[in-house]
């Protein structure tokens, strides 16, 4: 009878034992409510002019301020082309002197025209001269305007082109300006896609920039979990720590897509790939790097 009695407590002790196994397993597996990678917002910056890239400073891994300089793209051809159109304003404004001039001469000469104009006038009416002499003059009097008329348009063309031509160095002093490469935000390089002495054109992609500062991961719920989150709420956020245990950090709900699709391949099963979930963001802060993108993660919502 003892024997007995000892054998079925230690059935009785490994029930129980492969039970809390089970148990634990169970919870674990259970623990997280969502599977997913950490990714970061990346921008791509790309060349807003064509030439010969003279410089270029960004480093993957790097940090870059907002605004600092990351490159600088030959301007040569453009500083010339600036430096032929002010050539180009100055011949025009010399013509503008000329037509001034012109046009004193004819106002003068207007002037005089209708003196004559009127004393011929005159000179009719008392039947000193034929009137022939009188319409001679006032011939005179109106070819005169015409010419006036004629010169002040090409003053108004003149005028017209030196705008131009100043619109145009404005053009030109602004492609200069984005031949300076400024990195848009601050970040870490992650990918740098040419080298200094290279010929770049215009939208060629140079280098990629995120900030890492603060992260997001991206899960997948089924529609059954979407009724019981929202924006903005808080959960909590899983990484490896080692093999065995994880870290976890506070997040917040940023986004929740509108729209089902199928698990991407890279999730679990061919079970799991065709059930159809939402794409969840999760904004993570992450000032001390501990994560990076590409790295996988849980997330828990809090328990009402």
């Amino acid at each position: 009878m003892p024997a007995c009695n000892t054998t079925r407590r230690f059935f009785s002790l490994l029930l129980f034992l492969l039970q809390a196994i089970v148990i634990t397993g169970c919870n674990r597996e259970k623990k997280s409510d969502g599977y997913g990678n950490f990714e970061a917002t990346e921008i791509i910056v790309s060349a807003e002019a064509s030439g010969r890239l003279l410089s270029f400073s960004a480093v993957e891994g790097e940090e870059i301020k907002d605004g600092n300089m990351a490159g600088v793209i030959d301007t040569t051809q453009l500083h010339l082309q600036i430096e032929q159109v002010k050539a180009q304003i100055q011949s025009l404004q010399a013509r503008q002197e000329t037509i001034r001039s012109q046009m004193d001469v004819l106002g003068q000469q207007k002037t005089n025209a209708a003196r004559e104009v009127q004393r011929f006038e005159k000179l009719v009416q008392a039947d000193a001269v034929p009137r022939k002499q009188r319409d001679d003059v006032l011939d005179q009097y109106r070819v005169i305007e015409k010419e006036i008329l004629a010169t002040a348009s090409q003053q108004e063309s003149i005028d017209a082109d030196i705008l131009s031509l100043n619109v145009r160095i404005r053009e030109l002093d602004d492609r200069i300006d984005k031949s300076i490469v400024r990195n848009p935000v601050k970040g870490t390089v992650l990918v740098t896609y040419v080298e200094p002495g290279e010929i770049v054109s215009y939208g060629q992609p140079l280098y990629s920039i995120a900030n890492l500062d603060s992260m997001f991961l991206r899960v997948y719920l089924d529609g059954t979990q979407l009724p019981h989150i929202s924006l903005r709420q808080p959960v909590t956020v899983l990484f490896d720590n080692d093999s065995r245990t994880n870290q976890s950090k506070e997040g917040r709900i940023a986004w929740i897509s509108s729209k089902a699709e199928f698990t991407p391949k890279i999730i679990q099963t061919k079970q799991d790939r065709v059930t159809l979930v939402y794409a969840v963001k999760i904004s993570v802060p992450n000032a001390d790097g501990s994560l990076k993108i590409g790295m996988p993660g849980e997330v828990v919502f809090s328990r009402q």
